[in-house]
């Protein structure tokens, strides 16, 4: 069965939009990752501007759903519907597995830059340190690091700690697999709320399927935060993305009529967003969540993301009755990567048939 890896590797990048910048000799901002300037104040995330208040009085946020609600599913789906988001309690996963995951993360991104440049990712490469991969699309830097994993982390783990590797291994793959146990349950979840036929849902809990990835995020401190940008507004290349935070805020999530929301770590939550292939199996009905990253002055800001997809030669296409309402086109996970790879920002309106 073809992976993720495979799937990257057919769409190479240039080693300038991989190597991340030493944040730790930056004093001041480089033009290099300057998104904004002083007269753009309109566009400047500002992290402490308040944001526009609900009819009732409230500061929007993304729900809050516990799993072991009886209405879990149908308040997944509204979530869903509304936000292409929400923060999810109950949800199985150890936290204190979460938390050995996040020291890990915190264990490698604090090596000096020349030991993390050992587990770089190369050009056609999907595992590794590096850049956030979305970086050639846009005209400015992220302030950004990253560590992508799939499958077992132990080859890039080895060039890391030759003699010391086993630690991160353990606590990644012990990891990786209740996120996968969730995800598959979420995933189950969310298809028998959309009525998806029996046939179309086989791969899910298959254990041939290896279509997860983790991403390991470090958001460095910034001179000038209100000028850079964490990570750039775009759309997940997923079913949908099960994120971890930790308690320094910084995610926010695109809400029509409300702007840039910020979702504020909730303890003992994860984040559920939507991805794009979600979008299109639900033709339209959920949200593709649209987020980005803003970062900190004073505080450094970790997660730890799972992406998760269907099989490379699964066929997307819309849940219709009718095949001439179906808003996008059928189109395997496989191309949909490659489409998005040559044209990130336009690829729904690609495979849309309208």
């Amino acid at each position: 069965m073809a992976t993720l890896s495979e799937a990257y590797r057919e769409h190479p990048l240039h080693l300038r939009h991989i190597i991340p910048l030493d944040f730790s000799s930056i004093q001041t901002l480089p033009d290099s990752h300057a998104w904004f300037h002083d007269h753009d104040r309109d566009s400047v995330p500002d992290q402490n501007r308040d944001h526009d208040h609900d009819d009732d009085g409230g500061i929007p946020s993304i729900p809050i759903i516990d799993l072991a609600d009886p209405n879990a599913m149908e308040l997944m789906g509204m979530a869903c519907e509304n936000w292409g988001a929400f923060q999810l309690k109950n949800h199985g996963v150890s936290m204190s597995d979460i938390k050995e995951v996040e020291k890990e993360a915190k264990r490698f991104f604090d090596l000096p830059t020349d030991q993390k440049l050992k587990a770089l990712r190369s050009p056609g490469g999907a595992t590794g340190y590096g850049r956030a991969r979305i970086s050639p699309f846009f005209p400015k830097f992220m302030w950004h690091e990253g560590f992508t994993i799939m499958g077992s982390p132990s080859s890039d783990a080895k060039k890391i700690w030759p003699n010391d590797y086993q630690t991160f291994c353990d606590k990644i793959e012990i990891f990786q697999k209740q996120m996968k146990a969730l995800a598959e349950k979420l995933t189950r979840m969310i298809f028998n709320l959309l009525e998806i036929p029996e046939q179309e849902k086989k791969w899910v809990g298959s254990t041939n399927s290896n279509n997860g990835a983790i991403q390991l995020n470090f958001y460095p401190v910034c001179p000038e935060p209100n000028r850079a940008m964490g990570l750039a507004p775009h759309t997940d290349t997923s079913l949908f993305t099960i994120l971890h935070q930790n308690q320094t805020n910084g995610l926010q999530i695109f809400k029509e009529g409300k702007g840039w929301v910020h979702v504020n770590p909730n303890p003992n939550s994860l984040i559920v967003h939507t991805g794009d292939f979600l979008h299109i199996i639900s033709n339209a009905r959920f949200k593709c969540a649209l987020h980005r990253v803003v970062v900190k002055r004073t505080k450094k800001r970790y997660s730890v993301a799972y992406f998760h997809n269907p099989p490379l030669d699964y066929v997307i296409s819309p849940l219709v009755v009718n095949s001439n309402d179906a808003r996008f086109r059928r189109v395997s996970v496989k191309e949909y990567f490659g489409i998005k790879a040559k044209n990130f920002g336009e690829a729904l309106s690609l495979i849309s048939t309208s």
